[in-house]
């Protein structure tokens, strides 16, 4: 069984340890504690890894947030792999900082990514893992907020959340969306 695991983020050193980038930053961790890496690849940069058997390709658009949908679009044909495959990783203002809430459909939530994804798509039938960032802007200044890096407090917390984000990917590999989502929504 083969399975596309998207992490969203925006290029860039810049944007390297921002909120908007947790979907970068939770597949980073993933590489690093499988000993696999990211190479360049079209349209976004690309590892591959095997979880219990199954194929795991994670792939990091490098098409900006707001063009992500291209990205995946071409890696779940290049795949061959339907969106029940696919398993998206994103930041949500909607939900406190380290909330992780898997979901099996939805709207983009004003996510720029997701909405990308959407539109190419044409679906919102696909798994996603939203990563909780908080909310903490002053009226239009959320693009400001997820581009800026993490508080203090946050940091010291998010290597233990990312974790759980780990966790969460094995688990929908391995047994499936509905019970990973049975398993990890209410801790």
């Amino acid at each position: 069984m083969k399975y596309l695991i998207v992490g969203l983020g925006n290029i860039g050193e810049e944007y390297a340890n921002t909120r908007h980038n947790i979907g970068f930053t939770i597949l980073d961790a993933y590489a690093r504690a499988s000993n696999i890496f990211f190479m360049p690849g079209r349209l976004a940069d690309v590892a591959d890894a095997k979880h219990k058997g199954r194929q795991l390709t994670f792939i990091k658009p490098a098409t900006y947030m707001n063009l992500s949908g291209k990205a995946v679009n071409y890696w779940l044909q290049a795949l061959k792999l339907q969106t029940d495959s696919m398993l998206v990783i994103t930041d949500d203002i909607a939900l406190p900082f380290g909330t992780l809430r898997l979901r099996a459909k939805g709207s983009d939530g004003g996510h720029n990514g997701l909405k990308s994804i959407n539109e190419v798509m044409g679906t919102t039938d696909y798994a996603r893992l939203r990563f909780g960032v908080g909310n903490d802007f002053l009226k239009g200044k959320q693009a400001d907020y997820v581009l800026s890096p993490w508080s203090k407090e946050e940091a010291s917390q998010l290597e233990k959340r990312v974790e759980s984000g780990i966790e969460i990917i094995n688990s929908f590999v391995s047994i499936g969306l509905d019970r990973t989502m049975t398993l990890f929504n209410n801790k």
